[in-house]
């Protein structure tokens, strides 16, 4: 795993073996911020990160000077693994061990980009409640972007707030903002990962 661009551009992490993760690709998260970068200026972005797992992207946001960046993963290992990396890089990134849902439903805070990378193997109605949780507890800002990655058997474009989806490889990015502001709304053409 490597950071792909900004300050620590090249810098190799390597997380543990045992970790529960299925990691986003170098290749996908470099289309990802590819998009991102269309829309925001990296430096001093507020960032949520749900199911973080090795905090790629994360890292990925903190070398292009994004910050404070909050982590959120059920896996103490995970979390862990975030601290002990964010000090060795001295990124502004806060991990906390928490059940997703149960954060969503009592956190307070607004962010710039919220990127989520739950499970593939949740169901339907789960991916739902996460998107539905963030917009109706505010936790979006108004000119903000939520990130939300999937498989190609989860279905997330009628949701409100969809506003376009980038399919990449086996994954589909599927980005949502607040409605009115979408710049473009028709669903991006899928690319080969290789």
């Amino acid at each position: 795993m490597r950071i792909i661009s900004g300050k620590y551009k090249g810098r190799r992490i390597t997380p543990p073996k045992n970790l529960p993760v299925r990691p986003t690709t170098d290749m996908s998260k470099e289309a990802v911020f590819n998009v991102l970068n269309n829309h925001f200026n990296f430096s001093e972005l507020k960032i949520l990160e749900l199911f973080a797992g090795t905090g790629s992207i994360s890292y990925e946001f903190a070398s292009r000077g994004s910050s404070p960046i909050l982590c959120i993963d059920g896996d103490m290992g995970c979390v862990n693994f975030i601290k002990k990396t964010a000090k060795e890089f001295e990124f502004d990134i806060t991990a906390i061990k928490s059940d997703v849902f149960k954060f969503l439903e009592k956190h307070k805070g607004n962010y710039d980009i919220i990127f989520a990378d739950p499970p593939y193997g949740m169901t339907q109605k789960e991916f739902e409640t996460i998107i539905e949780l963030i917009f109706e507890n505010e936790l979006l800002d108004e000119e903000g972007m939520l990130v939300v990655e999937h498989s190609k058997y989860t279905k997330l474009n009628h949701m409100a707030n969809y506003s376009f989806q980038k399919n990449y490889g086996g994954s589909v990015f599927t980005f949502f903002e607040f409605e009115g502001d979408e710049e473009e709304s028709e669903d991006l053409e899928d690319e080969d990962e290789s």
